[in-house]
């Protein structure tokens, strides 16, 4: 059981960490930034949808088989990240953005960046009580995730009033509720008979929401011929990494 406190701890903490990406845009400049992303939304969907695929819902066929309860666990997952970003997105302000008035998105990103965060927290050391390879594969499709978002989390605590450190501290702090998550898992979700097997289908829900809701509508936003191809080689890349972890394992 410590082992599994170790990697988890390790791998979220290192998701933490990535809360500073942020910082790259600056040195990158608008331009640059932009044309990582389109390459880093389409490998974090690929290694979404991967882990999902891949890793995840075999691990429900095969130690849970998957009848109504899987089914409805993983609706959940969908269902639960569908309400977080509504609540995310669930106030305006007209007052014009200023360093003494932040705008209220802000706020509201960080509390729902928090929850976020827990919940990413809580699937890692989820996937890590059942076996380390699917902790391990689940680690990477959430860093994978984590970059673009960490960017654009950066971004709009900028946009909405904060200084570029103070964004960089509140997106840190924000990310390491994330540890909290994996220990609440860890504590209580270990004792509880067949929690963290509940948690691989809640996972693969969360990450097709994800990927089909927030990733996939940024990537068809795209039409121009080369870089679509280029987005489709990231898309095949995130996948193909889960599947030679799946070989690995």
């Amino acid at each position: 059981m410590t082992i599994v406190w170790f990697y988890s701890i390790a791998s979220v903490a290192i998701i933490s960490l990535i809360s500073f990406v942020g910082v790259l845009t600056l040195a990158l400049g608008k331009e640059k930034t932009e044309k990582a992303l389109l390459v880093l939304v389409s490998f974090a969907c690929g290694g979404l949808l991967g882990d999902t695929f891949i890793h995840l819902l075999p691990e429900v066929a095969k130690n849970q088989g998957f009848g109504l309860g899987a089914g409805l666990v993983v609706l959940t997952g969908v269902l639960l990240f569908f309400v977080l970003e509504k609540f995310i997105a669930w106030r305006h302000c007209h007052v014009p953005t200023s360093s003494q008035h932040p705008h209220p998105v802000v706020f509201m990103n960080l509390i729902g960046d928090g929850l976020h965060n827990f919940l990413d927290g809580a699937i890692v050391a989820g996937s890590f009580l059942v076996s380390f390879p699917l902790g391990m594969a689940t680690s990477l499709a959430v860093i994978a995730h984590e970059i673009p978002q960490e960017i654009g989390d950066f971004g709009v605590l900028v946009h909405g009033g904060l200084s570029q450190k103070k964004a960089l501290v509140f997106n840190f702090c924000s990310a390491l509720v994330a540890i909290l998550g994996a220990i609440f898992v860890l504590s209580f979700g270990a004792k509880i008979s067949g929690f963290p097997q509940m948690l691989v289908p809640f996972t693969a829900g969360g990450f097709i929401y994800i990927a089909g809701s927030d990733l996939i509508p940024e990537l068809h936003k795209e039409v121009n011929l080369k870089k679509s191809l280029v987005q489709l080689l990231g898309l095949l890349l995130g996948i193909g990494i889960m599947l030679g972890l799946k070989f690995l394992g």
